[in-house]
């Protein structure tokens, strides 16, 4: 038998139809509106300038969206999400975020100097082994500042990589395998 959807019915359509049915006071309908507009907000997203845990509240976790913030704040999804962009031979995304903020939390000058020239040479240079994917600007500003590098030089590329994987690589992990087995499997652990 097919599945009938009367949600597409209006109550004015089928009035007719059934017999003795009261119209539904203003009142009732001004409550039900009330409830559901409670219960999305209770669904609704966390504030960007709140910060999030590493372990994610999982019964309520499901009913959030989740981000690229929480995927590379939270260690279990971060690991998944590593090991999904290297099966995408994309790696490279994540490992200049790593560097970049392994590089910012860097406090000596020599050392600056040093991992300033790592990183360039490794993801930025035309011709390196892991070159990322920024806008040619941005390239030229980063070789200029490796004569002085400030721990802030690698900012704006790091922006543009996070950018990518936010819009490119996340949705797809989020889609992926890897993800639904380790959310079915968190989910399972909270209801033990």
């Amino acid at each position: 038998m097919p599945k009938l959807l009367f949600s597409k019915i209006r109550f004015y359509e089928i009035k007719g139809l059934i017999p003795n049915v009261k119209r539904p006071r203003r009142i009732d309908i001004v409550l039900n509106r009330k409830r559901r507009t409670k219960d999305v907000q209770c669904f609704s997203e966390p504030k960007l300038n709140e910060t999030y845990s590493s372990n994610l509240s999982w019964p309520n976790d499901h009913k959030l969206h989740l981000t690229l913030e929480k995927v590379l704040k939270d260690k279990k999804y971060f690991a998944a999400f590593r090991s999904f962009l290297k099966s995408e031979f994309s790696e490279e995304n994540i490992e200049f975020w790593l560097a970049c903020e392994e590089f910012r939390a860097t406090a000596s000058p020599d050392d600056l100097r040093w991992k300033a020239e790592n990183i360039y040479q490794e993801f930025i240079q035309p011709t390196a082994c892991r070159e990322i994917n920024v806008d040619h600007h941005v390239r030229q500003k980063i070789k200029k500042s490796l004569e002085k590098p400030s721990r802030f030089c690698f900012d704006e590329a790091q922006k543009q990589v996070f950018l990518l994987m936010e819009r490119d690589s996340c949705p797809r992990f989020l889609h992926s395998d890897a993800y639904l087995s380790l959310r079915r499997k968190s989910r399972t652990l909270w209801y033990i």
